[in-house]
């Protein structure tokens, strides 16, 4: 796997992936960016985010689960002083769906937290990270 990154003034930068798809980086003005991206860190806790949200929802579908509304909600703690590494993050999977069976659901998180998840797996022996979920009948 490579990627690229191309500086665009003050603390912008282009990303750009080895499939050739670009994603952008700043920072706060208080740290001499513009705040027109996300952060380094912010991308860290979406890639876990996002990374499990493909597991799951997958893992669901091949259960055959009438998922009709996902989202993850993310929430990472970080250290006061440098470097601001995480100290814990949670990721709370919010599923709506038709007749979902609790234990499908269960299962499917249980499987992208402890098997599945690659960026879980890259961060989780320096950081404790839980899952949980929320089922909502439609």
């Amino acid at each position: 796997m490579e990627a690229k990154l191309v500086w665009k003034g003050k603390l912008r930068f282009e990303g750009i992936s080895g499939t050739g798809h670009p994603v952008h980086f700043d920072t706060g003005q208080e740290s001499g960016g513009d705040n027109s991206a996300a952060t380094p860190m912010e991308h860290l806790l979406l890639a876990v985010g996002a990374c499990s949200a493909m597991d799951v929802i997958a893992i669901l579908k091949k259960m055959r689960q009438e998922v009709t509304s996902y989202s993850v909600q993310l929430v990472g703690e970080r250290r006061d002083q440098h470097p601001r590494a995480f100290t814990s993050v949670v990721v709370e999977h919010h599923i709506k769906g038709k007749n979902l069976d609790p234990d499908a659901v269960e299962r499917a998180v249980q499987l992208s937290d402890e098997v599945y998840c690659s960026a879980t797996a890259c961060i989780r022996e320096q950081v404790p990270v839980s899952a949980r979920y929320i089922i909502e009948e439609e």
